[in-house]
């Protein structure tokens, strides 16, 4: 497993499609929306926490085809499928290297990128945390939709249409979580909302993607 997830996060590094992508995409997001809106900065504050995790969970979702992609075409996926490692395990090793390449700079770059938007200074710890415990759905998620449209021509556009309406309890409990600690609120139930939510699909979806992967293999 851990040979695994260094080849993973080595070619994910080499190829650029995660790490880079990612925090570009979110950087132009954050960047574009104050041109968009206007200079106020009690608006901006308002809507911050909302736009910061959009633009995560967006970047997110830019590097998702090639996930499983890569590994179908040039034949490693049929060997993952018959080595001695479950192919549940295989699903999981996958995420896992999606969330450290894209979910978990996001989330560092989510404090800076917080500046331009004019969040409020309570408003950053909660951030951090929302992602951080949020962005781990996120690549289980988008893993279960590779695992979906594996070997599919054109399955990039296919991968995002089943994968947002599954991103949007993620994202609803996420942005409430950051919105509520930059204006004082009580956090808890939206935070324990959202940790059920990553806690069900890191249990529950390896088993699907694996089960999907072995029909779409054989």
């Amino acid at each position: 497993m851990i040979a695994l997830l260094k080849r993973d996060l080595t070619l994910a590094f080499r190829a650029g499609g995660g790490f880079g992508l990612g925090l570009a995409f979110f950087l132009i997001v954050t960047v574009l929306v104050p041109f968009s809106v206007g200079p106020q900065s009690s608006l901006l504050s308002t809507i911050a926490p909302g736009v910061l995790w959009l633009g995560a969970l967006l970047a997110c979702l830019l590097s998702l085809d090639r996930l499983l992609a890569l590994d179908w075409e040039d034949g490693s996926l049929d060997l993952l499928a018959t080595a001695p490692l479950p192919l549940e395990s295989v699903v999981t090793i996958k995420a896992l290297a999606h969330w450290i390449t894209t979910g978990l700079p996001l989330v560092l770059a989510a404090p800076v990128l917080g500046v331009l938007l004019n969040l409020p200074v309570p408003g950053f710890f909660w951030l951090v945390v929302s992602l951080a415990l949020g962005t781990p759905a996120l690549s289980v998620i988008g893993t279960f939709g590779a695992a979906l449209t594996v070997g599919l021509k054109r399955g990039g556009l296919l991968l995002s249409l089943l994968v947002l309406p599954l991103y949007v309890p993620t994202l609803i409990f996420g942005a409430e979580v950051a919105r509520r600690g930059a204006t004082g609120m009580e956090t808890a139930t939206p935070l324990l909302m959202l940790a059920g939510i990553t806690a069900a699909t890191i249990a529950l979806l390896p088993f699907a993607s694996a089960a999907v992967l072995r029909v779409n293999l054989r």
